[in-house]
C-alpha cells in the first residue's frame, strides 16, 4: 500500500507486519476534543507528548478498525513501532472506506486510531499541500485536520466546505459521527473564492447534513466589511431535492397604487414530478393579483406548466369621476408528451386565453404587451397500427383583444383514411400500369364553434349561437409521364356536407324589410369539381470559362391546369333560393348553407384555364483556397412565381389577377420577400372591377392594386466553445431562471427587419403601411451586455416601443438595468441580486412601473 516511496526506517515486510498486528488487536478508546486548534504535525515529530485529552483505557474492551488503511506519499514513509505512529510526507494520501485525505504532511496514530494533516509554509509564508478531505459527497480544503476513525469525530481548523449551493467558511470545526459541523467564527456564502466578495457571518453555525444550516446572530459583510443589515438567527434550505417554503416579497412603493408586496406567496415542493407555487402582488389603495403556477414533468411520459392568474385593478379613488375597478384572468398551459411514451397515441396543449386588458393592467413583458391576439389549442390524436386510418380530437381558441372578438370550437373531430390504390395489383411483376397508379383517399371531419363578444360567452344566449356541421370528402387522382419530360395528373374531388340547421329569408311586405329565420333539420348537400394539370422542367446554363463567374444556371418550372364545376345554384340542386329585397320587387339568390361552418356548394359554372411559371437563378462563382480553386453556389433568386387564370365558362371579365412573389436571400443574411397583385382590367365610378381591360383605358397591361416588401437581416457571433463552458452553479441557474440568463458566449446579436405594404383600390387614395424594428445584444466586455429592441412606426412617425436592458456580471452578484424611456410602457427596473437561487431574496430593487406616471 506504499506508493513511490524513498525512504523507509525498517524493511518493508517488517513494517507491513506491525501495521497489520496494530489494527488487527489494537486498543483505541474514543477521543474527547478540546477547543484549542489541531497541534501540527510537526510538533509531533519533535515531540512525544500527547497533546490529545483521552479517556482512561485500563478497561476498555479491545477493539479493531473495520477496515484497512490505505496510505502512500511521494517523498517518506517512516514508521515509529514506540509511539506505534506512521509519518507521511510529500503528497501523501490516506484512505479509509469512504474517507479520502490529500495533504503535505499526515500523522497517523495506530493506537489512538487517529490521524493529523497539515501543509507546509515555505520561506515567504506561502502554505502548499493545505489538506484536502472528502468523505461520501462532503468535500473540503483546511489548513490543519485531526480525524478519528473509530469514532469517525474530527477537528478542523479553517475549513472551506460546499454545502448545496453555498460554501461554508469556518475558521474552527468539529465534525460528529453523522457528518454535522459545528462551526465558530463562520460564515455562509455562495462565492466561491477563498475570500468571497460577501458573506453572512455568524459566530455559530451548525450545519445538519442533507438538512438545514442554522446560524446564531448573523449580519452581512461585503468585501469583508461589516454592515448594518443583521438578522437574529439564519435558516437556509440544505436538503437535495425539491422543498417547501415560503417566497419572500418585493416591496416598495407606486405612485398610482400604493405601498405594496410583490410575489409574496409560499411555494409547495411535493416531490420530483410536481410543484405549485401561490404568489400574490398586495397593493395598499385596493389592486392585487392572485396566481397559481405548476410545474410537472414525468419522465420519458409527459411534461408541462399551468398558471392561473387573477387581478383586480383600481384606479384613482372613489369620489373622483376617473376612478375605475377592473378584473381580469388569464390562462396558461402547456403540455407535450414524450415521443417514447406512446407511439400511437399523443396528447398535447397549448393554451393561452383570458380577457382582452389583462396585459395591459399587469405588469408584464414587451412581447406580451404588444400583442393583440390569444390563442389556444388542445389535440388528441389516435394511430392504428397496421390500419391505414388515423383519428384527431382538437379544441381550439381565438381571441382578439382589440377587437373582444372570440372564437372557440370544441370539438373539431377529423377521421383520416390514407390514400389507397384500388386497382394495383397485389404481386407486381413488371412495370405498373397507369391505372395502377390511381389513388383515392377519405377524410371526415366534425366541427362544433361559437364566434362572438368575449363579454357575451358566458351567458345562456350564446348557446344559441354554435355553429355545427359534418364534412366528408374524397379526393381521387393519379399521375403519369407523357413525352418523357412532361408529368401530367389528373384529379377529382367529392365533397358531402351535412347540417343540423339551415338559414332562410322571408320578406315581410308590413315592415318593408328581408327578415332572416334558422330553419332546424337535417340537411346535406354535395359538390365535386374535376380537374387536370401538367408541369415540366426546363433548365438553362451559361458557362464561362475565365473569371470569378464559373457558371450562371436558370430554372423555369411551367405548370397549366384545367378545373371544371359545374353551377350548383341551378334550382335543380335546391342548394339556392330567391328572396324579394325591396317594395320594387328586386330579387336576390342565396345560398340555403351560407352561415354554417363549411359553407355550401359554391354558385356559377366554373371552367378555368390556370397558368403558373416559377423561376429559380443561381450562378456558380471561383474561389482560391490551399487546396486550389474551389466552386461554391451562390442563389441569386430562390424563388420567383408568376400565376393567372382564364375562366372559361364565364361570361366576362374572364381573366383573374395576375400574382407575383418572389424571395431571395443576400449574403447568406439578408432575406428579402416581395410579392404584387396586378389588375388587368379597369374600375368604373363606384371603385369596383367592370368588364374593360386597363389597356383601353391608358395603354396600360395592368394596374398595381397591392404589393409588399420586406427586409429581414440577422447577424449574431458564437465563440468557440472551450470544453464544458457552465460550472454547475451556473447550470442550476439556468434550469431555474432560464429567461433571465445572459449567455457571454455570443458576443453580439443583432436583427432588423423592415416591412412595407401598399394598396390601392379604384380611384381612391392609396395606402402605404411602413415598420422597422432593431432587436439585439452585445457584450460590452466579459462581463457586460446590453440588449436593445425597438419598434418604429413610419406613418405616425414614431416609436411604438423602445427600451434597453443593461446587465452586468459581479460573479456571485447580478446587476440589471430595463429601462423604457418613453411609450405606453415608460418604465425602468433596477435590481442587484445573488445570483444563487438559495438566497434569491438577497436583493435590492428600484422600480418606476408604467402605471405610475
Amino acid at each position: 500500500m506504499f506508493s513511490q516511496v524513498t525512504k523507509i526506517s525498517l524493511p518493508l515486510w517488517v513494517l507491513f507486519l506491525l501495521v497489520f498486528q496494530q489494527f488487527a488487536v489494537g486498543s483505541i478508546p474514543p477521543a474527547t476534543f478540546d477547543d484549542s486548534l489541531v497541534s501540527p504535525v510537526s510538533d509531533r515529530l519533535m515531540s512525544r507528548v500527547d497533546t490529545l485529552h483521552t479517556t482512561d483505557t485500563t478497561h476498555q474492551d479491545d477493539e479493531a478498525l473495520r477496515s484497512k488503511i490505505k496510505y502512500s506519499a511521494r517523498d517518506s514513509v517512516r514508521a515509529d513501532l514506540l509511539e506505534k505512529n506512521v509519518y507521511l510526507f510529500g503528497a501523501a494520501t490516506v484512505d479509509y472506506e469512504d474517507l479520502h485525505l490529500d495533504a503535505e504532511r499526515i500523522l497517523i496514530d495506530m493506537d489512538k486510531k487517529e490521524l493529523t494533516a497539515e501543509g507546509v509554509a515555505d520561506s515567504l509564508g506561502n502554505v502548499t499541500g493545505s489538506p484536502h478531505f472528502s468523505q461520501g459527497n462532503q468535500k473540503f480544503r483546511s489548513s490543519t485536520i485531526r480525524y478519528n476513525f473509530d469514532t469517525k469525530k474530527g477537528k478542523i481548523g479553517y475549513v472551506i466546505t460546499q454545502e448545496g449551493d453555498g460554501f461554508i467558511h469556518g475558521e474552527v470545526v468539529k465534525k460528529d459521527p453523522e457528518n454535522n459541523f459545528f462551526i465558530r467564527r463562520g460564515m455562509y456564502t455562495t462565492c466561491d473564492l477563498d475570500t468571497p466578495h460577501f458573506a453572512i457571518t455568524s459566530n455559530k453555525l451548525k450545519v445538519i447534513s442533507n438538512n438545514k444550516i442554522v446560524t446564531g446572530p448573523a449580519y452581512l459583510t461585503i468585501e469583508s466589511v461589516p454592515t448594518p443589515i443583521a438578522i437574529p438567527f439564519g435558516f437556509f434550505p440544505n436538503k437535495k431535492g425539491r422543498s417547501s417554503g415560503v417566497i419572500f416579497p418585493v416591496f416598495g412603493e407606486s405612485a398610482q397604487r400604493g405601498f405594496y408586496f410583490q410575489h409574496l406567496g409560499y411555494y409547495f415542493g411535493f416531490n420530483d414530478f410536481f410543484n405549485l407555487a401561490l404568489t400574490s402582488d398586495l397593493y395598499t389603495l385596493g389592486s392585487f393579483t392572485l396566481d397559481a403556477s405548476s410545474l410537472y414533468k414525468n419522465r420519458y411520459r409527459y411534461s408541462g406548466s399551468f398558471q392561473l392568474s387573477y387581478a383586480y385593478t383600481v384606479t384613482s379613488e372613489p369620489e373622483l369621476p376617473d376612478y375605475n375597478s377592473r378584473k381580469d384572468f388569464h390562462v396558461n398551459w402547456s403540455h407535450n408528451q414524450d415521443p417514447k411514451a406512446n407511439p400511437n397515441r399523443s396528447f398535447s396543449a397549448s393554451v393561452n386565453a383570458g380577457s382582452s386588458s389583462y396585459y395591459q393592467n399587469t405588469i408584464s413583458s414587451t412581447n406580451n404587451f404588444l400583442s393583440n391576439t390569444f390563442q389556444s389549442s388542445i389535440s388528441y390524436s389516435r394511430t392504428f397500427p397496421g390500419k391505414p386510418y388515423n383519428l384527431g380530437v382538437q379544441l381550439t381558441h381565438s381571441q382578439n383583444t382589440i377587437t373582444h372578438d372570440i372564437r372557440i370550437t370544441s370539438p373539431d373531430l377529423s377521421f383520416n383514411v390514407a390514400r389507397i390504390y384500388p386497382f394495383r395489383r397485389k404481386h407486381t411483376a413488371g412495370a405498373q400500369k397507369w391505372f395502377e397508379k390511381i389513388g383515392a383517399s377519405y377524410s371526415v371531419r366534425a366541427t362544433n364553434y361559437i364566434q362572438t363578444k368575449d363579454s357575451m360567452l358566458f351567458r345562456r344566449e350564446s348557446l344559441d349561437q354554435f355553429q355545427n356541421g359534418i364534412q366528408h370528402n374524397i379526393p381521387i387522382s393519379t399521375s403519369f409521364n407523357i413525352l418523357k419530360y412532361f408529368t401530367v395528373t389528373p384529379s377529382a374531388n367529392y365533397t358531402e356536407r351535412w347540417y343540423f340547421k339551415t338559414t332562410q329569408y322571408d320578406w315581410d311586405p308590413e315592415r318593408l324589410q328581408t327578415d332572416t329565420m334558422q330553419v332546424h333539420g337535417f340537411q346535406t348537400n354535395r359538390d365535386y369539381q374535376f380537374s387536370v394539370g401538367t408541369s415540366t422542367r426546363i433548365y438553362g446554363m451559361f458557362q464561362m470559362p475565365r473569371g470569378p463567374i464559373a457558371a450562371i444556371r436558370h430554372v423555369l418550372t411551367p405548370s397549366v391546369s384545367l378545373s371544371y364545376r359545374p353551377d350548383f345554384s341551378a334550382q335543380s340542386f335546391g342548394y339556392y333560393k330567391s328572396v324579394q329585397t325591396d317594395s320594387t320587387g328586386t330579387e336576390r339568390n342565396y345560398s340555403i348553407f351560407q352561415s354554417n361552418v363549411y359553407g355550401g356548394p359554391p354558385a356559377g359554372k366554373y371552367g378555368t384555364l390556370s397558368f403558373s411559371l416559377n423561376n429559380n437563378l443561381e450562378m456558380k462563382v471561383r474561389t482560391r483556397s490551399d487546396t486550389g480553386e474551389v466552386l461554391k453556389k451562390i442563389k441569386l433568386l430562390e424563388s420567383l412565381n408568376f400565376g393567372a387564370g382564364y375562366n372559361l365558362m364565364a361570361d366576362s371579365m374572364k381573366w383573374s389577377v395576375l400574382s407575383v412573389n418572389g424571395r431571395t436571400t443576400i449574403l447568406d443574411k439578408i432575406g428579402i420577400n416581395f410579392g404584387a397583385i396586378l389588375d388587368p382590367y379597369a374600375f368604373d365610378e363606384n371603385n369596383r372591377d367592370y368588364n374593360r381591360f386597363q389597356y383601353d383605358m391608358n395603354r396600360q397591361v395592368f394596374r398595381l392594386t397591392s404589393a409588399s416588401l420586406s427586409f429581414n437581416y440577422t447577424l449574431n457571433k458564437q465563440a468557440p466553445k472551450q470544453g464544458n463552458k457552465y460550472s454547475k452553479q451556473e447550470l442550476d441557474y439556468i434550469n431555474s431562471h432560464p429567461e433571465e440568463y445572459v449567455d457571454f458566449t455570443i458576443p453580439f446579436n443583432l436583427s432588423m427587419s423592415y416591412t412595407m405594404s401598399y394598396s390601392k383600390t379604384g380611384a381612391l387614395p392609396s395606402t402605404t403601411r411602413q415598420s422597422a424594428s432593431v432587436n439585439g445584444d452585445f457584450s460590452l466586455t466579459s462581463r457586460w451586455k446590453i440588449g436593445f429592441n425597438s419598434w418604429y412606426d413610419f406613418d405616425n412617425g414614431r416609436f411604438t416601443n423602445f427600451g434597453v436592458n443593461f446587465y452586468r456580471d459581479l460573479h456571485c452578484w447580478e446587476m440589471r438595468l430595463g429601462w423604457i424611456p418613453f411609450g405606453f410602457q415608460q418604465s425602468y427596473n433596477f435590481q442587484i441580486n445573488v445570483k444563487a437561487s438559495i438566497l434569491q431574496d438577497l436583493k435590492l430593487i428600484k422600480k418606476r412601473d408604467f402605471y405610475d406616471r
